[in-house]
């Protein structure tokens, strides 16, 4: 038996949606004062909301409903195997960590307005090429030019939101805004086994009439921004190594079952990854405008949200690709099937990163966090142990999934918070962008991580073996996780309130 070809996992979870729309952006710019008010002014905030909700909507959707698509790609593309079809994931994550800063910031400079319609007019164009994609190459290119759209639209959106809404409805919108990642997440897996049953590139084209709907109101309703021109260009050649950096060390351990550890073309990949990041860490330190500000990872805080994030994202993106593979490769699900194995994981994430506030208040964020994270690495044990080749969901596979769900939501959500609370003022679009990108490169070494260790096993015994090497390595992976989470610093207990000098 062939254990199939799967999943799009990339770069996105529900809980985190709203950090990755204010990365890179103004939108911690916008002042208290400033914004819409008036009647007209609330038509133009509502219209802003239904517009940017639309296009981040799609965005968020296409991640969860391709993770479903995947393995049937194999089977269009005669049998591709799942060294290439692991390039369908990562070159949409590698592109999008890589642009975001620098979308972002040529939309400080050039309007977020611009910016958003131009991402989204890239995401629709690009969408309907996935849908025709005549081979992997094809596709794998047009996930990228995806990717590209993403990058500025995310951004962008959460600034025209917050530009366009009066200041007192401002937190009421951001948990809005927050809220489609969670709707996206639940309907995704879903959704996208309705759509392949059907046939896979439906998965591509339900993206271009939203996009198309969203362009011509876009272009007739958004409000117009005043753009600061002023100050050099993003390191645009620094986003041009870190993509090949990151490409480099995903195909040296995509390709190491294939090629060989010790062959020439691995350890050249490997080699070139590291020279690669190394021109790339001496570029960010002297540029004026880099894509990863290094002086943000000296602030303690922030430096170990962000590396415990990017190991978690590390063990989610396996969780993701190994829960489709063994469903519909080794359990014979249908891609619908499949899609609703997988949802109650995604549904239970949203519901507990609200619940989650008064956990971190109590325990603090590295507590909660940890907590997470041993969570998620449970979950993925109690797979190892409880699976079997014999399809017994209830039993062995919903527990597992519903471990790493919970797992998700106390973690994720408290480590991307944690990595913004510790920034200052005027550098929160920034750190989240790096925090963003880290949470990104995670997810494509995830996968090339469990592409390497799951190959092509020919048996149902060796499927299983290779599964569960598989689901206990990103166990560890979520163990240090653990570790980074509880090395966070502690905030200081606040100090009392002074007494009242006497009368």
């Amino acid at each position: 038996m062939t254990v199939g070809k799967a999943n799009a996992l990339g770069a996105a979870d529900a809980s985190t949606a709203s950090s990755d729309a204010q990365s890179g952006t103004a939108a911690s710019k916008v002042e208290a004062g400033s914004g819409a008010s008036g009647p007209a002014a609330g038509r133009t905030g509502s219209a802003t909301a239904w517009i940017v909700s639309a296009g981040v909507f799609v965005v968020n959707l296409d991640l969860f409903i391709v993770n479903v698509a995947v393995p049937a790609l194999s089977t269009s593309f005669d049998g591709a195997s799942l060294a290439s079809l692991s390039w369908v994931l990562n070159a949409y994550a590698i592109v999008f960590a890589a642009l975001l800063v620098a979308a972002g910031r040529l939309a400080d400079r050039y309007g977020h307005r611009l910016g958003f319609l131009l991402g989204l007019a890239v995401f629709t164009v690009a969408s309907a090429l996935c849908a025709v994609a005549p081979d992997v190459g094809w596709l794998v290119a047009a996930r990228a030019l995806q990717a590209a759209g993403a990058a500025a639209l995310m951004p962008t959106s959460l600034a025209l939101l917050l530009v366009a809404t009066p200041a007192e409805r401002r937190p009421r919108a951001i948990r809005g805004w927050a809220a489609i990642g969670g709707i996206a997440a639940g309907l995704g897996p879903v959704a996208g086994g309705l759509l392949v049953e059907a046939d896979w590139r439906w998965v591509f084209l339900v993206n271009v009439p939203v996009g198309i709907a969203g362009l011509v109101a876009g272009v007739r309703l958004l409000p117009a921004d005043r753009p600061d021109r002023s100050g050099p260009l993003p390191d645009l050649a620094g986003a041009v190594l870190l993509t090949l950096a990151i490409g480099s060390l995903a195909l040296g351990l995509v390709k190491a079952e294939a090629w060989g550890w010790s062959s020439g073309r691995v350890l050249g990949s490997l080699a070139a990854a590291v020279i690669l990041a190394a021109t790339f860490w001496l570029r960010s330190a002297r540029h004026p405008v880099p894509i990863v500000e290094l002086p943000l990872l000296r602030i303690p805080a922030f430096a170990f949200a962000t590396l415990a994030a990017l190991l978690f994202t590390v063990a989610f993106a396996a969780m993701l690709l190994t829960s489709v593979l063994w469903c519909q490769q080794v359990w014979s699900y249908s891609a619908i099937r499949t899609g609703l194995a997988i949802a109650p994981g995604p549904l239970v994430v949203p519901v507990l990163a609200v619940a989650s506030g008064p956990v971190v208040r109590r325990l603090g964020a590295g507590r909660t966090a940890a907590a997470g994270c041993l969570l998620f690495a449970g979950g993925l044990v109690w797979w190892a142990l409880a699976l079997d080749t014999s399809p017994h969901y209830a039993a062995a596979f919903l527990p597992g999934m519903l471990i790493t769900g919970v797992g998700v939501g106390f973690a994720l959500p408290t480590l991307v918070g944690a990595a913004a609370t510790a920034l200052p003022p005027g550098r929160f679009a920034t750190g989240s962008a790096v925090t963003t990108m880290a949470r990104q490169t995670g997810a494509v070494l995830g996968v090339a991580v469990m592409v390497g260790l799951i190959g092509e096993p020919r048996t149902a015994e060796a499927a299983l073996t290779a599964f569960r090497h598989g689901w206990l390595t990103a166990a560890v992976v979520g163990a240090l996780a653990v570790a980074a989470a509880l090395a966070l610093p502690r905030p200081a207990p606040a100090a009392a309130a002074p007494a009242k000098a006497p009368a």
